[in-house]
């Protein structure tokens, strides 16, 4: 059954490059993807699909239920795009000024499309369900999980499997890592209040940017010098705001900056010793603070079983040269929320273009990938799908042969 069906994903690979491009021609932000969810669903509907919009906002999810019975798997694109201006040099390029498909979620998107077309026209021949879960809103918390994991996405569901196309590795390998792959991605806004006043009277004021410069060198000493070496955190202050005339002696500044973990006692802690430094900082500087911690999307933590098997899957796919561990990543991903609802796993399709002068980085103005990987990447979603209704958990297999 997998041939037949991966001989169709070949056939549908040019409407597979059709669909990310025309995509990433229209692309639109977070919370905002309303014609896009509308392609969407209307795609399923001229197949004959089952298919429900505005689920937990501008959702997307469709159902194919094959003539046999079997379990429910789960697989999840997103959608969403990113406010960067698209600087490529090609046919397919953004045209809305300052929005652009800048992490390759069109490409997800396309893949996931080509592939339930695929299914469902080998629907009589198919063993159970299969739930296509196309999220809006990765890329801005609260994100698009946690409201359509609330609006019943999930119901059902078996075991999830979804992928990311990775720019940064070369198209036919395939990364996975049992455990935690993706870090939590929290944020922080800090204002120091000062007291202002001439830049050639100094002694008169509490200069807000001197503390401010100050804090952002003692916050350097949380990773370094209260993080364990074996483990791994990034605090980093990526916002530095006092705006003033040359001559006159800051009373205000606002930082912004981001934390980035993969142990939830670590990721607490964090959170409280950036406000006992700010305390500490300030209250040498005689000057006022405010303090926000916003918790992002949490670990995306992959389940071992399931990313066992998702190597044997891909170690069977035409097109993967290479199956190997994955470093894990300080990026954040709102697939966390699934993984913590069900069994699954999340995995990386290498899609680094080939023949460019320069491989662009995720969220890059000139960030492109390598189409082929949309192919490679809906073959190892549909085996891992599919033969799924195969797999018997460990713990399954003991209680059978206990006689439990």
């Amino acid at each position: 059954m997998l041939k037949q069906l991966f001989s169709k994903l070949d056939n549908y690979y040019d409407e597979m490059i059709s669909i990310r491009r025309y995509l990433h021609q229209h692309p639109e932000l977070s919370f905002k993807e309303v014609k896009t969810a509308n392609y969407i669903k209307s795609y399923y509907e001229k197949l004959g699909i089952e298919v429900n919009g505005n689920v937990g906002g501008n959702g997307v999810v469709a159902r194919i239920t094959g003539a046999k019975p079997g379990k429910t798997v789960a697989l999840r694109a997103d959608f969403d795009a990113l406010p960067i201006q698209d600087e490529k040099d090609v046919p397919y390029k953004s045209l809305v000024p300052g929005v652009m498909h800048a992490c390759g979620h069109d490409g997800h998107t396309a893949t996931l499309l080509v592939l339930a077309k695929a299914l469902h026209e080998m629907r009589d021949d198919l063993q159970g369900t299969y739930v296509m879960i196309h999220q809006h809103a990765e890329e801005f918390a609260p994100g698009g999980a946690i409201s359509m994991i609330e609006d019943g996405c999930l119901d059902g569901v078996d075991v999830i499997f979804g992928t990311h196309l990775w720019a940064s590795e070369p198209t036919g390998s395939i990364q996975y890592r049992v455990g935690p792959i993706m870090a939590a991605a929290d944020r922080f806004e800090i204002t120091i209040q000062g007291k202002g006043g001439h830049g050639a009277q100094p002694h008169r004021t509490k200069d807000a940017i001197v503390t401010a410069s100050q804090l952002v060198v003692n916050l350097q000493q949380i990773v370094s010098r209260k993080v364990n070496p074996i483990d791994s955190a990034v605090v980093s202050v990526g916002s530095f705001v006092a705006e003033n005339a040359f001559n006159v002696i800051a009373d205000k500044v606002k930082l912004g900056g981001t934390v980035r973990t993969f142990n939830e006692d670590i990721r607490s802690a964090i959170e409280k010793d950036i406000e006992r430094i700010v305390k500490g900082t300030c209250y040498t500087a005689e000057s006022e603070y405010d303090y926000l911690y916003a918790r992002g999307y949490p670990a995306v933590v992959n389940h071992k079983e399931e990313t066992e098997y998702l190597i044997q899957c891909a170690q069977s796919i035409d097109g993967v040269r290479i199956v190997e561990e994955a470093e894990p990543q300080m990026g954040g991903e709102d697939f966390a929320y699934y993984l913590q609802h069900v069994k699954g796993t999340f995995f990386f399709t290498g899609a680094k273009p080939e023949n460019t002068e320069e491989n662009y980085p995720h969220h890059h103005p000139k960030f492109d990938i390598d189409e082929k990987a949309m192919l490679i990447a809906a073959k190892t979603l549909s085996s891992a799908a599919l033969e799924y209704h195969t797999f018997e958990h460990k713990d399954e297999a003991e209680k059978v042969s206990s006689g439990s």
